[in-house]
């Protein structure tokens, strides 16, 4: 009686499709869960049941996850599931586990080597070595792409055609990269060290060529669930193949959808193809949204709909379980100053409002986009704290660029032009103002330095005030050394510690992570599809990484982007996955965008425009953003309330009017203007308006005849009152 109940309560609360995952038989079962559908409830009350049920024994299960902070969160609600005893471990916790306790028998009696925490110092003297110098950034590139190489199972002589045939952005000549790679595995044997990709391998290696070791963990571990598959790498698939061997008792569950580390070789090709290698899978889609409201999930559907590539063959639309909340947000502002100012001061609002600063995050593509978010809410005295990257000022390139524009106040002449003696001055650290050089993170270093001179032009472009008497004083052009003043002013105000904050971090960073309220920034082309997205693959990630983004938000949501970088810069374009965007860049930012937040585009204010809006469905409350939908007011896939006999005397009406005025049926109305108009029914001038399809001309013309039919006058009589 006591399992029963325990079982009970296990399936307790579930949906349909989580009941399917949890219940499915032993054997291969594929959970496609999408964002906020439930799937570590669901991964881990399967564990739960098929324990309870006497299925498969605690100790003889293992759960592999991606993150220490997953498995944690994993062991903890097993536990209190009643499954105690089940190992959830990432894959190199698993890894390192087992090859620490073969590590006798493999090795003869000897010890594990040491294991390397960091690449940098040996990639760094392998680099040398071969005669190419490199400094931080460019050694984490070269190890970044040594990762990549070793987690595809390439080796050093393989590089060169690898990295081709993948579209690699090689830090270096792909030929010199294979040397700096072969030159860092000489430097590892001969110091008798490994590094984590090593351990991955020196685990296959171990059962794979000795049968004892294979037979022992393959009696241990009998059932095996991957979390977050589509981030597993080939070498993560060849230890995962290696621990099962003739097994198939396994589940895997993902998101292809939320596939964004396709650069560090991770691939969702497994979990796309699952279904074709194990072909008596069981595959349970996940589908029901209890994290954001109908309006977020709606606009994540309309993001991800547009996708394309292998990823998109599992595409999955939301539908959303929440009560309805606010609609998201759309402003475009002048430019990025005036984004982040604007950003901070509902920031502040929200936290005024009773909204936990740890409850709201600003997220955006590259670390480097930071600066502008952190002054400004230090500004508005709105805490705050960067995840997964140092402050902008603490960045080591970011510190030894103020050491350098420092020293040059004392050579530089003082009458030089603000922006000439910054770019001057950090020209003499090695940076360039010309196109960023190849690799991650020498790029991210790149746009860090321009960041500060992005600032410099912003600040050129305030005169300095210079006080000559008690209550008299003189404006002139900023000098370098009044910028330095001004860096030294945010570096101390961005210090003041924070224990509780409002989240800045990168796209990459947030996902597996929530929060109440999400502003998602910088939303313009060249920064979100960046410009080094260049094969379609590489843009459908960036799709992606959008996509990860609204998926965050569980309650509010505001999306924006500064039409220029800096004031008076030149104007760019939205990003291309919103489309509901004008695509000249032209909107207007609504009402409460705060200052700065009319863009100007084509030498007419965008206020003068009709505004950006973000249009719901009367249905479900989804966010609209196709054409024909935001016409009709609905869902393509919502039942139609239409009003068959409006429709018919609409249709009737129209045919009449295009003749008497000698015009194709369209141009009065297109069908879909008609649907909507028999759908909706309006009653005022404004709700006209509210149609797509509908301006002040069409208004002025047929708005008269429109409202009398939908009140139900009969087409004769508005025919022969000529109300057309």
């Amino acid at each position: 009686m006591a399992v029963d109940a325990a079982v009970q309560r296990v399936l307790a609360g579930l949906d349909p499709e989580q009941s399917a995952a949890v219940t499915a038989p032993a054997g291969p079962v594929c959970i496609l869960a999408g964002a906020g559908t439930g799937k570590t409830r669901a991964i881990t009350s399967r564990i739960a049941h098929r324990v309870l049920i006497g299925q498969v024994v605690p100790r003889q299960v293992l759960a592999v996850t991606f993150t220490a902070r997953a498995a944690a969160e994993m062991r903890a609600r097993l536990t209190a599931l009643g499954a105690t005893g089940v190992q959830a471990r990432t894959f190199h916790a698993a890894a390192l586990r087992q090859v620490r306790y073969f590590a006798p028998r493999l090795l003869h009696g000897r010890s594990m080597p040491e294991l390397l925490e960091s690449k940098i110092r040996l990639v760094t003297a392998a680099a040398a070595r071969t005669g190419l110098r490199t400094d931080r950034a460019a050694a984490r590139d070269l190890a970044g792409e040594i990762e990549w190489a070793k987690s595809s199972l390439v080796e050093p002589g393989e590089y060169t055609v690898a990295a081709a045939k993948a579209a690699r952005e090689t830090p270096h000549e792909p030929a010199r990269v294979a040397e700096v790679f072969a030159a860092y595995e000489q430097l590892k044997r001969s110091g008798g060290v490994i590094d984590f990709e090593d351990m991955l391998r020196a685990a296959v290696w171990g059962i794979e060529e000795h049968p004892d070791v294979a037979e022992e963990i393959r009696n241990q571990y009998r059932h095996f669930v991957v979390d977050e598959y589509q981030d597993v790498n080939p070498l993560q698939q060849r230890l995962l193949e290696a621990w099962m061997g003739r097994r198939d008792d396994l589940t895997v569950v993902g998101d292809a959808s939320q596939t964004i580390y396709s650069f560090t070789g991770a691939t969702a090709g497994y979990l796309i193809d699952f279904a074709k290698r194990h072909r008596n899978a069981v595959v349970v889609r996940l589908v029901r949204d209890y994290r954001s409201t109908p309006q977020v999930v709606g606009l994540a559907n309309a993001v991800i709909r547009q996708a394309r590539g292998a990823e998109a063959r599992l595409r999955l639309d939301l539908v959303g379980q929440r009560p309805p909340g606010p609609e998201p947000e759309l402003r475009i502002f002048t430019d990025e100053p005036a984004e982040a100012a604007a950003v901070a001061t509902r920031c502040r609002s929200l936290i005024a409002a009773g909204t936990p600063a740890r409850e709201i995050a600003v997220l955006f593509r590259v670390n480097a986009q930071s600066e502008a978010y952190e002054k400004a809410l230090a500004d508005a005295e709105v805490p705050y704290v960067v995840q997964g990257a140092e402050r902008f000022f603490e960045r080591p390139e970011v510190r030894q660029a103020v050491v350098a524009m420092r020293a040059a106040t004392r050579s530089l002449d003082g009458a030089m032009p603000l922006v000439e003696a910054v770019v001057q001055a950090l020209t003499a650290t090695g940076w360039s103002p010309q196109t960023p050089p190849p690799g991650g993170a020498a790029r991210e270093r790149w746009e860090a330095v321009a960041a500060l001179v992005a600032l410099a032009e912003e600040y050129a472009a305030t005169p300095a005030v210079l006080p000559i008497g008690d209550s008299a004083s003189v404006q002139r052009a900023p000098t370098l050394a009044d910028f330095c003043e001004e860096l030294a002013r945010r570096a101390a105000a961005q210090h003041a510690p924070a224990v509780e904050g409002v989240t800045l971090a990168s796209l990459h960073s947030a996902k597996g992570l929530e929060w109440d309220a999400v502003f998602l920034v910088g939303l313009a082309d060249g920064t979100l599809p960046t410009i080094h997205a260049r094969t379609p693959e590489q843009v459908e990630e960036e799709r992606r990484l959008l996509y990860v983004g609204v998926t965050r938000a569980r309650q509010w949501l505001w999306l924006s982007y500064g039409a220029a970088r800096s004031p008076g810069g030149r104007q760019r374009r939205p990003c291309r996955f919103l489309p509901q965007l004008d695509r000249s860049g032209a909107a207007g930012t609504g009402a409460g965008a705060g200052a700065g937040g009319a863009a100007v585009a084509g030498g007419k204010s965008a206020a003068a425009r009709r505004p950006a809006r973000i249009v719901s469905c009367r249905v479900c409350g989804a966010t609209l953003l196709a054409g024909a939908e935001r016409k009709l007011g609905r869902c393509a896939g919502c039942p139609s309330d239409l009003d068959e006999e409006l429709y018919a005397r609409l249709l009737d009406w129209r045919a009449r009017a295009a003749a008497q005025q000698q015009v194709p049926a369209y141009v009065v109305f297109t069908d879909a203007t008609i649907t909507a108009l028999a759908e909706r029914r309006p009653q005022r001038a404004e709700e006209l308006l509210a149609i797509g399809g509908i301006g002040a001309r069409k208004l002025g013309l047929y708005g008269e005849a429109v409202l009398a039919l939908v009140a139900g006058a009969a087409v004769d009589e508005i025919v022969a009152e000529k109300k057309f």
